[in-house]
């Protein structure tokens, strides 16, 4: 253990956003549909479940819809396993460190990437990681497998897909705790403004509006979502525990950086992501209701 000092509140969550950033911007790079269709992978679905699953290797659907879980059956099932058979798992991997130099070269520039800065928010990162653990997180554990880049800007990028995947998969857990199914789990998110739009939701996940609306109804049954589509006072309430215990399952990485730490890769990750989102990193449509 780094250190013992407490962490300010939420400061684990604030810094995991700025990681998860870093980690996700190259899902909506151009280099990516690029990199991927040279391996033979060109459909959207398909080129998203092939670089984000290749870590597990050449896993079945089930094994998919289970580590996703937000993401509809049908829609893996359609791609899985064939996506193997086009291009194997290791394949995908070093088209996937491709597209994130190239991405985070373009997005931010040569001198941000080789500076001392930069040095240090992969030491920083990759120290926190240290005390991630793979026990029910598969999704970790496989990433957590491959080796570290030696590039500093690739190594805080493998650094910040670790650390993403590790709360990802505690919030799992969260979300069967409070019986939330995997489209409830959308729609609820949805609602509180902070989840992706309907529109991407719709174009990426594979739920049908029936569904969508099937799943609303159920959570007004259960008082968690209004008439209107909006989460209730006890469905705001929810989104919060998911959180809060999101974060407890997570305090592990951020507690051994210690709090100055994790404020000092907190700021400095923020200060790499900040001047990519305003040159476009993701799309301007991709988060809050709609």
């Amino acid at each position: 253990m780094t250190s013992s000092t407490a962490l300010p509140e939420r400061a684990g969550r604030r810094c995991q956003s700025a990681l998860n950033s870093f980690h996700a911007m190259h899902y909506f790079s151009p280099e990516l549909s690029t990199e991927l269709a040279k391996t033979g992978i060109e459909d959207s679905a398909a080129v998203y479940l092939a670089t984000r699953a290749a870590a597990m290797g050449a896993v079945g659907p089930g094994a998919v819809t289970a580590a996703f879980y937000n993401f509809s059956h049908t829609l893996v099932a359609r791609h899985v396993p064939h996506i193997w058979s086009v291009a194997a798992p290791r394949t995908v991997l070093d088209a996937r460190l491709r597209v994130a130099d190239t991405s985070l070269r373009r997005l931010m520039g040569d001198a941000a990437l080789e500076s001392a800065e930069m040095a240090e928010a992969a030491r920083l990162a990759l120290r926190a990681a240290e005390a991630c653990t793979p026990y029910a997180r598969p999704l970790f554990a496989a990433h957590a497998d491959l080796p570290v880049p030696d590039a500093p800007h690739l190594a805080l990028w493998h650094a910040a897909t670790l650390l993403r995947e590790h709360r990802g998969d505690g919030h799992l857990m969260t979300l069967l705790d409070a019986e939330l199914d995997a489209v409830e789990a959308l729609v609820t998110h949805t609602a509180s403004g902070r989840g992706m739009s309907f529109e991407w939701i719709m174009r990426t996940r594979g739920w049908s509006e029936e569904e969508w609306a099937a799943a609303q109804d159920r959570l007004r049954g259960r008082g968690l979502l209004d008439d209107a589509g909006g989460l209730t006072p006890a469905g705001e309430q929810l989104r919060k525990d998911l959180e809060d215990a999101t974060d407890r399952l997570d305090r592990a990485p951020y507690e051994h950086l210690g709090a100055a730490g994790v404020a000092r890769l907190t700021e400095l990750t923020a200060g790499f992501v900040t001047p990519a989102v305003a040159a476009g990193a993701f799309p301007a449509d991709l988060f809050g209701k709609s």
